[in-house]
């Protein structure tokens, strides 16, 4: 399955595996490892290869102060974003909230050190764990936008199969990754993936989940990402709280490095930043951390808390929660 792209203007992009070099392009070149067991990750690592700028100035607002984390809390004047995104959980129900092989149970709260990620009730703590399949070294590459049913599909089995995977998003007019990824493929059409670990690279959301799972899963195709025509109809009902939202390009600074987010398909609080993202054709490096995620672990020990969307920013050094704040931060750090 595909969405397909309005007509443009190609225009000669650098890519990691060309070999053509023009100015004023970044090039992100990324690794990223990760252990994949029941056992909580230790530590991820990325290495990020850049070019050169293109000159513009890339800083955070003036007195800028990351917000302080404010577990379950909606900012008032974003009640009705984030109830238009949990619109998708009526008809996607679980599918991206879970990990392949969740299983959880409640265990004494001393069982689970204070440092790791679990949720609490009355003494006792939930154990959450994961049957992963291999990690890839190098984090999959994926050009998509948001309000794509197609994508969205990709997007759903990325989380299911607790993947990090490098973004490059694709709205309409977007002057730098629709003409890539039409350049590499040869078509006007989305998804598009590239598996650096492997050198495979192919369109059909349907061919990239069943390669996904077959590579980095158990094989199986999720029941809610395998019913065909109403596996796409569900995709797309599941975006009509956000119609639109995620689509169309708003000019901004093409950052030296991706940025860095963790967070997950299926909250709503994830989803209204990443529209912000794709609508700022904002490269960025997802580490996704649905439930039963060792990554929520490693979230943790970094800063002591877990919460997403939790931003990252290697061009400012800014790090914050708050799906809010961090739309008012992106917008006004990268918004021409």
């Amino acid at each position: 399955m595909m969405a397909g792209a309005l007509n443009f203007t190609p225009a000669p992009i650098l890519r990691p595996l060309s070999t053509r070099t023009l100015s004023n392009k970044r090039v992100f070149i990324v690794q990223s490892s990760t252990n994949s067991s029941e056992t909580p990750v230790a530590s991820t690592s990325v290495s990020i290869k850049e070019e050169p700028s293109s000159g513009f100035s890339i800083s955070p607002p003036p007195n800028f102060k990351p917000p302080k984390p404010k577990p379950f809390s909606v900012r008032p004047d974003k009640v009705f974003d984030i109830l238009g995104a949990s619109l998708a959980l009526l008809f996607r129900l679980t599918t991206s909230v879970l990990v392949s092989g969740y299983s959880a149970s409640f265990v004494p709260k001393n069982e689970i050190p204070s440092e790791e990620y679990a949720l609490e009730f009355a003494g006792f703590k939930l154990k959450e764990t994961s049957k992963l399949g291999p990690r890839p070294e190098k984090p999959i590459e994926i050009y998509e936008f948001e309000s794509c049913p197609f994508c969205r599909k990709v997007r759903e089995i990325v989380a299911v199969l607790d993947l990090d995977v490098l973004f490059y998003p694709c709205p309409r007019n977007g002057p730098n990754f629709r003409p890539r990824a039409a350049q590499m493929g040869g078509k006007k059409q989305f998804p598009y993936m590239v598996d650096p670990n492997t050198g495979v690279s192919m369109y059909e959301s349907d061919d990239i989940i069943k390669y996904l799972v077959e590579k980095y899963g158990d094989g199986k195709v999720p029941i809610m990402l395998s019913l065909g025509l109403l596996t796409t109809l569900t995709e797309g009902f599941a975006m009509i709280g956000r119609m639109g939202k995620g689509s169309s390009y708003t000019p901004s600074k093409l950052p030296s490095k991706p940025l860095e987010i963790w967070a997950y398909e299926a909250s709503p609080f994830c989803k209204v930043v990443r529209e912000v993202l794709v609508e700022l054709e904002l490269p960025h490096l997802l580490h996704s951390c649905a439930r039963g995620s060792p990554k929520r672990h490693v979230l943790k020990q970094r800063v002591g808390h877990f919460q997403v969307p939790y931003l990252e920013d290697p061009n400012t050094g800014v790090q914050m929660f708050e799906s809010a704040e961090i739309i008012e931060y992106l917008r006004a750090t990268y918004a021409l």
